[in-house]
């Protein structure tokens, strides 16, 4: 008789350090790879402001955590990113009292862990177009993160991790169909000149993906999707400044341009919504199970033509 597989037990010895890589560890097994590098980015933080040495989780006080707060302020770190390292900590926290590992104390109530209204994260249509038009031919990296940024917008500001995994095959009678690695949705995107056109610009015959972005097979595809997201983005970044935008330019910032594009040429909301592939319970949503993607299609080409 075959003998049932024990059950991992949460590390309890009652400090910190060793709880969350614990933690870290059973959210990698539950497959929240991006939960847990946010998790494990904390713990980073949170050891550096300790310098590596470690504490009983019954010690975290008030006192430890403003402290913490002050030298996070200290280092440049915006109240959003400071909030979200606390957020995270308190999670971590509350799953030690559940586990009888520490006794509740309620320490964070003299730290920030709001969110503030975020700055704005969209350019104008006509920077886009500026974008657009730049002769970049002496510069490959910026060209190459220039035409990442134009794929997004001209795919309904398609996230940057899921452009990474599209491919060949994702493509198929003039439809680009792939699914939201964020929400599993699936997704059909009518394909146009402009997008075809930055595909054959750096198409690999011997690569099974659309764009180059993951281009060892035998390598760890998340870790180059992660290394190429940080060279875009700080090309992206070079470029913005290059223009004088008050916005920092990213990956990001295309899909709420695309966002922004579609409301301003009065298209509803909830064309917008499907469109970008959001799971958002919105009262226009309500009312329509589905939409025509034909209609999504045809608000896309509306916004690509105004480049």
């Amino acid at each position: 008789m075959r003998q049932k597989k024990k059950k991992r037990e949460p590390v309890v010895n009652g400090y910190l350090f060793p709880f969350m890589r614990e933690t870290i560890a059973q959210l990698q097994n539950l497959g929240k790879i991006r939960t847990s590098e946010t998790y494990r980015s904390a713990l980073s933080s949170f050891m550096r402001f300790r310098k590596g040495r470690d504490i009983l989780i019954s010690d975290i006080t008030d006192d430890v955590l403003i402290s913490y707060e002050d030298a996070l302020k200290v280092s440049g770190l915006s109240s959003n990113t400071t909030s979200f390292y606390m957020r995270i900590l308190r999670a971590v926290y509350n799953r030690a009292v559940r586990l009888g590992v520490a006794k509740q104390e309620y320490p964070f109530k003299y730290v920030y862990t709001g969110v503030d209204k975020t700055r704005k994260r969209s350019v104008d249509i006509s920077t886009v177009s500026i974008l657009a038009e730049l002769d970049l031919s002496d510069n490959p990296s910026a060209a190459f993160a220039r035409d990442m940024f134009l794929f997004s917008f001209y795919t309904r500001g398609m996230s940057f991790v899921d452009i990474a995994y599209l491919r060949k095959s994702d493509l198929s009678q003039g439809v680009l169909t792939y699914k939201r690695r964020k929400t599993g949705q699936m997704m059909f995107v009518r394909w146009e000149e402009c997008m075809e056109n930055i595909v054959a610009r750096y198409s690999r015959p011997d690569s099974p993906y659309l764009l180059p972005i993951i281009t060892l097979s035998e390598h760890d595809e998340r870790s180059q999707y992660i290394n190429m997201s940080h060279k875009i983005n700080h090309s992206l970044k070079n470029l913005g400044n290059r223009l004088g935008l008050a916005v920092p330019l990213t990956m990001y910032v295309a899909r709420h341009t695309w966002a922004n594009a579609a409301r301003q040429k009065m298209i509803p909301l909830s064309v917008i919504s499907e469109g970008m592939g959001h799971m958002s319970e919105n009262t226009t949503r309500i009312y329509l199970s589905s939409l025509n993607t034909d209609l999504i299609d045809n608000a896309n080409r509306k916004i690509i033509r105004l480049l």
